[in-house]
């Protein structure tokens, strides 16, 4: 396969890198708009990897890979789709994720994939999510959450997405409500840890939903700190930095247990954002090479198999962790105050 990523920076560099890996791609084909993006990716990946060189139109390749800043993303999809060619989305703009599954019947005809919000968030949201709802027999409620940011282009959707109105999904319907609201503190795998989280304008609900029949609620909340709260509605007032650090996914699960009960599950990841992004779309791009998707637009929770995907994932530096919690404790394990004796204590 001809692979093409349109949009070099944080994440599709990644990518292309990641798919360096696979046999079945026989030549990646990089572009990017800015000024010597491309050169410098092609420099430093080296063998099978080329430049476009183009600015307008469809690379010629078989799957195509968008990483560019979110909100471009319908355009170029469905010209892909158009001429017969898969698509991979990275981008977490709720316009974008809602024209891409719009794309469904058409690609369906066109007998291609459409995979949207295939990044770390949506995207291996999803797919925790999938491998969550697996331990339950009944899935009634889902809730999102994530912590930090890639690239520019990422930090400048996050800060959209904050003062933008979220969508819910609630006892059958979808409800609007205003972002920055609905603070919760939300505990992701350690050293992350916990965070205050808020309601944004993330596309999780519109990809989950589809596939977890009668679920009454799903929701997705963003990471925030007190200045971005206070300033959501003004301009960025400072550059972004270059690449985010630190970021963290959390999925938790409710529903009815196997023994009959009802209880959750919550499963998680910490990776840098684009490290994670980049991780999931490459993963998720072999599934398209290999041919494991049927044709049509969707998300990642659609999987025929989380757990195989997580393996994957850990095979590129990304593992997923499950909150087990705490066993039953009996008075031997409490000392005379009541609190928890550590091991060799």
């Amino acid at each position: 396969m001809r692979i093409g990523v349109l949009g070099a920076g944080a994440v599709g560099a990644r990518i292309a890198h990641h798919l360096q890996q696979v046999s079945a791609v026989d030549a990646i084909i990089v572009r990017d708009i800015r000024p010597g993006v491309e050169a410098r990716v092609v420099t430093r990946l080296g063998k099978g990897v080329e430049a476009d060189g183009r600015r307008i139109g469809i690379p010629d390749v078989d799957l195509l890979i968008l990483s560019t800043p979110a909100g471009s993303h319908l355009r170029n999809a469905a010209k892909a789709v158009e001429r017969g060619v898969h698509v991979l989305s990275v981008s977490d703009d709720i316009d974008d994720v809602r024209g891409l599954l719009r794309l469904h019947d058409r690609a369906e005809e066109s007998g291609v994939t459409v995979l949207a919000g295939a990044g770390f968030s949506p995207g291996l949201s999803g797919v925790l999510a999938r491998h969550a709802a697996a331990r339950l027999q009944r899935v009634d409620e889902i809730h999102v959450a994530k912590m930090g940011t890639g690239g520019p282009a990422c930090a400048r959707q996050h800060h959209r997405a904050l003062k933008s109105q979220s969508l819910d999904w609630r006892d059958g319907m979808w409800v609007r409500r205003p972002g920055g609201s609905g603070r919760e503190l939300v505990w992701f795998p350690a050293p992350v840890d916990a965070y205050d989280c808020y309601r944004a304008e993330l596309p999780d609900p519109m990809l989950l939903v589809p596939h977890f029949a009668g679920v009454q609620r799903v929701t997705a909340r963003v990471s925030a700190t007190r200045r971005d709260r206070l300033t959501m509605h003004l301009p960025m007032l400072r550059r972004p930095h270059p690449e985010g650090l630190e970021g963290a996914v959390r999925v938790e699960v409710r529903g009815q247990l196997h023994t009959g009960g009802l209880g959750s599950v919550i499963v998680g990841a910490v990776a840098s954002p684009a490290v994670g992004a980049a991780a999931t779309a490459a993963t998720a791009a072999e599934l398209i090479i290999d041919r494991s998707l049927k044709a049509g637009s969707m998300g990642l929770s659609h999987l025929p198999s989380a757990a195989s995907f997580l393996y994957a994932m850990e095979q590129r530096g990304v593992g997923a962790e499950i909150f087990e919690g705490l066993a039953e404790l009996s008075a031997a394990d409490l000392d005379e105050s009541g609190s928890i004796v550590l091991p060799g204590e």
